[in-house]
């Protein structure tokens, strides 16, 4: 018999493994062409498609992928670098170069497949003529302590970049280009998965200039210069160069939570999801589903006990000072700990599908209606906590940290809200 922990766990297995590259790349092979096989990536999850790509294409191929570091696979013909994320370093850079010299030089007779995934914008730092590695740094770190969306802050990105926004598929040109992407974007906008390196929008510098403004970021002069300028416009979706590409979504938040639904219910827990799409706060988030689990667990509405709520999406973390430790997983449960103080009954898991949520190395944690008052006995105040960002600090005095190690995939936050015990958990075996 499953404990509460052990049964959240084991939907966020489910769900992890919904997205396993494995089994979604052999959907999504390419035809064969006439030339070269070139493929390229970036992401969390890029290692682990290349290997399966490896795998499961039976004919010659070469090519180089970037990875966080700690997040690599064995690979025979891929070659597979590895650079820092969130904040982009010069082994990104070098990865940048590496990617756009696998694909220069090419004809119509060759293939490029990117395999795409979350995480890509930092580990492929490429600033265009005019600026350095600093200022694409100095743009990400601004763009992570905004609290702006993840389709505004790659917006941006794309337009202080000589990679993103579809650039490194107008390099391959005349080759066609075939995207794989592990979405972690809500709504499952390709073009916004890793800032698009092979997939462009049309967004534009302007549009770009306008999030700059409404999140209030300082931008160093010569980034700002270049979004002022012609020149930081990306390449158009109708540009001739893209004709032919192909994009297919081969692994989402929507069929992972699908995934974790089926198991619930496999397990005998009714299940229901909120949305795969939620953004804003972290803190706000959590505020709401609190508010959710106290009226079901005190009312039993909107949903009769015992259930299990599901949601996913991308929310955001505005600083507010000094970094503490953490991620916008933690952040939101430890809002939601807060929430549901003294509430018996509920239970909750908010992790990183990627398996690291944050500047630490948990996914994310685990809490209840006895959380506060845990962190209260070891000698943390919950809420100053919150306040400060530093929600890893209360999980970890509390015991509550969840750390199953770098998945191999990326389809964004999982959150997994247990409210009311179904009977094999509340009378566990003897046994």
């Amino acid at each position: 018999m499953l404990d509460p922990k052990e049964f959240l766990a084991s939907l966020f297995r489910a769900a992890v493994a919904a997205a396993d590259p494995e089994l979604t790349i052999r959907k999504h092979l390419p035809k064969k062409p006439k030339g070269r096989t070139i493929v390229v990536g970036a992401g969390k999850g890029s290692a682990q498609m290349a290997a399966a790509f490896e795998k499961a294409w039976d004919g010659p191929l070469e090519g180089v992928v970037v990875t966080r570091y700690g997040f690599g696979a064995k690979c025979d013909r891929i070659e597979i670098l590895e650079a820092a994320h969130p904040v982009p370093d010069e082994a990104g850079l070098t990865a940048s170069t590496r990617l756009l010299k696998a694909v220069s030089g090419l004809t119509e007779d060759d293939l490029v497949v990117a395999l795409i995934s979350g995480g890509g914008s930092a580990l492929l730092p490429s600033p265009p003529p005019g600026l350095m590695l600093a200022d694409e740094i100095a743009v990400n770190e601004a763009l992570l302590a905004s609290g702006a969306p993840i389709s505004a802050m790659n917006t941006v990105r794309k337009h202080v970049s000589g990679i993103k926004g579809g650039r490194l598929a107008a390099a391959a040109h005349p080759a066609q280009v075939v995207t794989l992407v592990v979405s972690d974007i809500p709504g499952d906008n390709p073009a916004m998965v890793a800032s698009g390196p092979t997939v462009p929008e049309a967004s534009t510098r302007a549009d770009a200039l306008k999030i700059v403004e409404t999140y209030r970021m300082k931008l160093p002069d010569a980034v700002m210069a270049h979004l002022a300028s012609p020149a930081a416009e990306a390449p158009n979706p109708v540009d001739e160069r893209f004709a032919g590409n192909e994009v297919h979504v081969i692994a989402s938040a929507a069929v992972s939570l699908e995934a974790a639904a089926e198991e619930a219910r496999r397990q005998g827990t009714e299940a229901v999801i909120l949305s795969d799409s939620m953004e804003g706060e972290a803190r706000d988030v959590g505020a709401v589903h609190a508010a959710i689990a106290r009226e079901v667990a005190l009312r039993g509405r909107p949903f009769t006990r015992p259930v299990l709520m599901l949601s996913g999406g991308e929310t955001t973390v505005t600083l507010r000072g000094k970094p503490g430790k953490g991620g916008r997983n933690s952040e939101f449960l430890l809002s939601f700990a807060i929430g549901i103080d003294g509430v018996d009954g509920v239970h909750a898991l908010a992790a990183d599908t990627d398996g690291i949520d944050g500047s630490e190395d948990n996914a994310g944690a685990f809490a209840d209606g006895g959380s506060v008052a845990t962190m209260r006995a070891a000698g943390v105040d919950a809420k100053s906590l919150l306040a400060g960002n530093n929600a890893w600090t209360a999980f970890e005095a509390a015991g509550g940290l969840f750390a199953p190690g770098p998945t191999g995939t990326n389809v964004n936050d999982f959150r997994a809200i247990l409210v009311g015990l179904p009977e094999e958990i509340r009378q566990p075996s003897a046994s």
